[in-house]
């Protein structure tokens, strides 16, 4: 992007971009220090073979028709030409020298006139023209100047003719130049490319004749030599020493070269004009030593900062289209220069919005710029902090700078990455179920990944699925890979939970615990192997691959901070425990919109729960829901010490009971296994589970209530009084909550009674079967609240398991077009989200003032959390590590909404004025 690309600022008007073409077959530029762009460019033009007349009386007549026009650098805009005349050279300098920076001297002569520069006495005034602006003439032994021939389009295109330098120079001066600049190839090199264009293209030496001759010339001065022999050999005439005479014969080869067969062809494939015409520029080349000249290229700022601090390379000596290798120098040596450098970078940031890069040259330590433009694909953290820093300076609004930073960008902020090259391995792609990246030994069981984990390896975590059992070592490893599940299955949601990143839904990966070996098709990996995986994308590659360290700059919390300002969705966490919750809330979340009370008996507890199934007779229960209850207060008084003063909704006993049962085969006697065989389900995600398990266990929810709510009693005697919702999940009719909410009710008397403390909770009920949806007005009249777990709402309006739906069915339908994502990463609006607006609807006529959020993985979707602020929800619940994404998408949104408003207002107000 260019200078042209903004619409503000006084210069972006034209649309030529800010720099020379970087696409053409060579950029052969030369070297200058640099004179100020507010200096006298007072410049001289020439329209009758002289010079010195001043811009003010320069002619803004047409240059088809007056012949030959020298535009200075600075002067196109006065004289009313645009980058159809000048080029996009000649308009990206205007700019540069109207926004008061350094330029080389030098001047544009206009694509309609281009052709007088091939006449003499152009050629003439054009030396005589660029020896005023620059101060110096050509011969001069104690301030040296030659000359350099570029040619720039309109616009940028490929296949624009090289640059030519060191024009001007003679073969009887070479050699003092040489012994100013103290390298003789430095300047032969340059030379030599341009005499042999040059001789092709203006003297008519055939090309094939100077190519087999340069073959066995090693040396740039050897082929200087050859190739001016062979052009008084075999060329029309020999090559000149007059300065005037090669600027004249150099425009001819230019445009010779760009009228040919091959050039015609680059336009017609880039759909430009064969006829497009380029204009001419004529720029200073000052000599100096290349202790004190050279040049380069820099951007604006260190990529792993994002922070203003030029980066680049400076090289010594006469500027070339290749650079040896391993001669750059960091801009550190610039000395004196720079500082300007540095300045230059900053006002070309604030004036077109973006990082930059920038050509420069380098004579007797001061910088003078040759080309400057916003960097296509500029580092994300430059991008962040160049935000930030406009809007700090006044040069962007907040709410500018907001919209900025896309929640995609936020969220590749926040997660490690693979840098890759390209020659990596692909093993095997998946599902991108929770992103990041990691590299890792392979291990195959939870145990292994702990015991290897805990001596410090990096682990990954390779399992057909994983179930509760596995959390430990889920946690414990670097990243998890699954054969199967989606990225609302349980390993995905447990690894977005502890911000791990995960690959799920591999397909063809099967794991053989026995040989200790995963296979992924014909492909082969021991336990042990290293593997590189990628949640973003879900690729995993063979081996160790470098990862990108994550942490985004400070600016990004500056960024969302504004963005809190703008938004009008609040944004909680779907955390379990106290340290997912202070995550959390550093990452900005306003509170837990989502505590799974079941993700609580995970790993070592998982007993608790399991003896509470499995009891063999009431008073086993009994003594099982004790201990239930003894464990579950501790877990709850940790989390709501955390929260603190801020809202918590707790979702009572929620899951499948195969996530709890054991195994066939792992029960602990005959008894027990008899029992658990018994409550097997054929669809357990459907079956006996949330307030169906409930009411059948009717002190279960009890049990768990009355732990939440002296635990609360407890956190409130230390003055901290968090804003306590309890849940009711999976409900279907108003009798099953009417019962629950009795449950909860009872058990907040029974602690009332107990320890002198009525805890204030709101109830309410989450809103994940479509008949909950359906009779959300009946629901209001026992819920103060409804929470839309969407993850089973998809899976229910859609009938599509959550589990296993997306790699073997999804895949194949966003093939064929009739999926543009799968529903469970992205909020269905015209089924689920219908459920969703209808809900809200008529809970709100029934209780106008209940609060409405979404839990489910959408709420850290950018389009869900879109569509969620558009039903006009209070809040979404999201893992811990998305919760700056959805802050972010949330202020994207309302200014969205903002805008749309204001664009009906004035429609509106244009209407009524017809």
């Amino acid at each position: 992007m260019s200078v042209t690309d903004r619409e503000a600022g006084p210069l972006a008007q034209s649309g030529a971009p800010l720099a020379p073409s970087e696409t053409s077959a060579t950029s052969t530029t030369s070297t200058t220090s640099g004179t100020s762009a507010t200096s006298a460019l007072s410049g001289t033009s020439a329209s009758s073979g002289s010079s010195g007349s001043s811009a003010s009386s320069a002619s803004p007549a047409s240059p088809a028709s007056s012949g030959r026009i020298l535009v200075p650098y600075g002067q196109g805009r006065i004289r009313g030409l645009d980058a159809d005349e000048l080029g996009a050279h000649g308009a990206a300098m205007d700019r540069l020298v109207a926004l008061g920076l350094p330029v080389v001297p030098g001047l544009t002569v206009p694509a309609g006139a281009a052709a007088s520069l091939c006449e003499p006495d152009t050629a003439e005034a054009a030396v005589d023209l660029v020896e005023q602006l620059s101060g110096r003439r050509i011969g001069d032994a104690a301030r040296p100047l030659l000359l350099r021939l570029s040619a720039s389009a309109p616009t940028e295109i490929a296949g624009l003719p090289p640059d030519l330098a060191c024009l001007g120079i003679a073969p009887a001066r070479a050699d003092d130049l040489c012994a100013v600049i103290g390298r003789e190839d430095a300047l032969y090199d340059v030379w030599a490319t341009t005499v042999r264009m040059v001789a092709e293209y203006a003297l008519d030496v055939p090309g094939a004749v100077l190519d087999d001759a340069l073959l066995d010339t090693p040396g740039p001065r050897a082929r200087v030599d050859v190739l001016l022999s062979l052009v008084a050999e075999h060329g029309s005439r020999p090559f000149p020493d007059d300065p005037a005479q090669q600027l004249a014969l150099a425009a001819r080869a230019l445009l010779a070269r760009w009228d040919s067969p091959r050039a015609r062809r680059s336009r017609r494939a880039q759909r430009l004009p064969a006829e497009l015409a380029v204009a001419l520029h004529v720029q200073a080349l000052r000599i100096g030593p290349a202790d004190h000249s050279g040049y380069g290229t820099a951007v604006s700022r260190d990529p792993e900062t994002g922070r203003l601090a030029p980066q680049g390379s400076f090289f010594r000596g006469v500027r070339r289209s290749a650079p040896p290798p391993h001669t750059g120098e960091p801009l550190d040596r610039l000395a004196g220069g720079a500082a300007l450098l540095e300045h230059s970078l900053l006002t070309l940031e604030r004036h077109l919005r973006a990082p930059v890069s920038v050509d420069f040259e380098v004579r007797d330590d001061e910088i003078s710029l040759l080309a400057a433009s916003a960097q296509l694909r500029p580092p994300l953290r430059a991008s962040v902090c160049l935000a930030a820093d406009l809007a700090r300076d006044g040069a962007l609004g907040r709410e500018e700078a907001v919209q900025r930073i896309t929640p995609a960008q936020v969220q590749e902020l926040l997660h490690p990455q693979l840098r890759l090259t390209g020659g990596e391995d692909l093993l095997v792609t998946g599902l991108p179920a929770s992103p990041g990246a990691a590299t890792g030994a392979v291990v195959l069981s939870s145990e292994r990944a702990l015991e290897l984990a805990a001596d410090g390896t990096r682990v990954v975590l390779v399992a057909a699925e994983t179930t509760p059992a596995d959390v430990p070592g889920m946690l414990a490893s670097a990243a998890v890979l699954t054969g199967s599940g989606g990225i609302a299955s349980h390993a995905a949601v447990v690894a977005r939970g502890a911000g791990k990143p995960a690959v799920c839904g591999a397909e063809g990966l099967r794991v053989d615990l026995a040989a200790g070996t995963v296979r992924f098709g014909d492909r082969v990996v021991r336990e042990g192997d290293p593997v590189s995986l990628d949640g973003r994308t879900g690729a995993v590659y063979a081996g160790t691959l470098s990862v990108s360290v994550a942490g985004p700059p400070p600016e990004l919390s500056t960024l969302l901070e504004w963005a809190d300002g703008v938004r009008r969705l609040g944004v909680r966490v779907n955390a379990d425990t106290a340290a997912e919750v202070e995550t959390a809330l550093a990452l900005g979340a306003e509170g837990v919109g989502l505590c799974r009370t079941e993700h609580q008996f995970l790993g070592e507890r998982l007993p608790l729960i399991r003896r509470v199934l499995l009891a063999a007779d009431p008073a086993a229960r009994d003594e099982a829901l004790v201990a239930l209850e003894r464990a579950q207060h501790e877990d709850f008084h940790a989390l709501l010490a955390a929260v603190g003063n801020r809202p918590v909704t707790v979702r009572l006993l929620d899951a499948p009971l195969h996530e709890f049962l054991p195994a066939p085969g792992q029960a602990l006697d005959a008894a027990e296994e008899q029992r658990a065989a018994a409550l097997r389900e054929a669809n357990p995600m459907l079956g006996l589970r949330g307030v169906r398990l409930a009411l059948l266990h009717e002190r279960l929810y009890p049990a768990q209530a009355e732990a939440l709510f002296t635990a609360w009693a407890d956190v409130a005697a230390t003055g901290v009084r968090p804003d306590l919702e309890v849940m009711i999940p999976l409900v279907s009719l108003p009798e099953e909550l009417a019962a629950a909410a009795a449950y909860v009710r009872g058990a907040a008397d029974a602690v009332a009674a107990r320890t002198g403390v009525e805890v204030p909770y709101r109830l309410g009920t989450m809103i994940e079967t479509p008949r909950a949806a359906l009779l959300a007005g009946e629901l209001a009249e026992h819920a103060e609240f409804f929470s839309f777990g969407t993850n089973d709402l998809t899976q229910l309006t859609y009938g599509f398991s959550r589990d296993d739906v997306e790699r073997q069915v999804l895949a194949s339908y966003q093939e064929r077009g009739f999926l543009t994502a799968s529903p469970f990463a992205r909020l269905d609006p015209h089924g689920v989200g219908a459920l969703v607006a209808l809900a809200a609807e008529r809970a709100r006529s029934v209780r106008p003032g209940i609060k409405l959020g979404v839990c489910g993985e959408h709420g850290g979707d950018p389009e869900s959390i879109a569509f969620c602020d558009d039903v006009g929800l209070d809040y979404v619940s999201c893992s811990a590590h998305r919760v700056p994404v959805a802050r972010m998408a949330a202020a994207h949104s309302a200014l969205r909404q903002r805008r749309y408003v204001d664009n009906e207002e004035r429609r509106d107000e244009s209407g009524s004025a017809r």
